[in-house]
């Protein structure tokens, strides 16, 4: 697949904000319950290699971080190639790039992961959907469309 010309910069630079700040916020999180960074990559591999991923070390850390930037990667391509076909997207980047972010949330634990490996089973009361909401609009969905709307090709 080719990717057109000018979408590189935006796709690496809001994809990759996103998925570190998402990653920072989710080993934060992770922290205060005890687990460890690499407990926090390996329960995204689960999603690949279900319970199998807790025990399989540096490697299924590894799996994780690439799988959580490429998910980021391809959530901002998507958001950029929407923006060339609805303008506000790009032009009403903070508003249009939060609720992308609670799309993105609302995409990746209650289609993605009810389709993975993933060996938990969630649970969603009103306050952990509010932070899941927040901490996605905030870290995923406007350094996505604040990356389109700076560096998106213009024409």
């Amino acid at each position: 697949m080719k990717i057109p010309a000018g979408w590189l910069a935006p796709v690496l630079i809001g994809g990759g904000t996103a998925a570190t700040l998402d990653l920072v916020y989710a080993c934060v999180r992770q922290a205060g319950f005890g687990r460890s960074v690499e407990w926090t990559l390996q329960s995204v591999a689960s999603g690949w290699l279900g319970m199998a991923a807790f025990e399989s070390g540096t490697p299924g850390a590894l799996l994780g971080l690439a799988s959580h930037f490429f998910i980021l990667f391809v959530a901002a391509y998507l958001y950029l190639a929407a923006s060339r076909r609805f303008t506000f997207l790009a032009t009403q980047a903070i508003a249009c790039g939060a609720v992308f972010g609670v799309g993105v949330y609302l995409f990746m634990n209650f289609v993605v992961l009810k389709l993975s490996a993933f060996p938990f089973t969630l649970t969603y009361d009103w306050l952990r959907l509010v932070e899941g909401f927040a901490t996605h609009a905030l870290f995923v969905g406007v350094p996505i469309a604040a990356a389109v709307r700076r560096w998106g090709p213009t024409s």
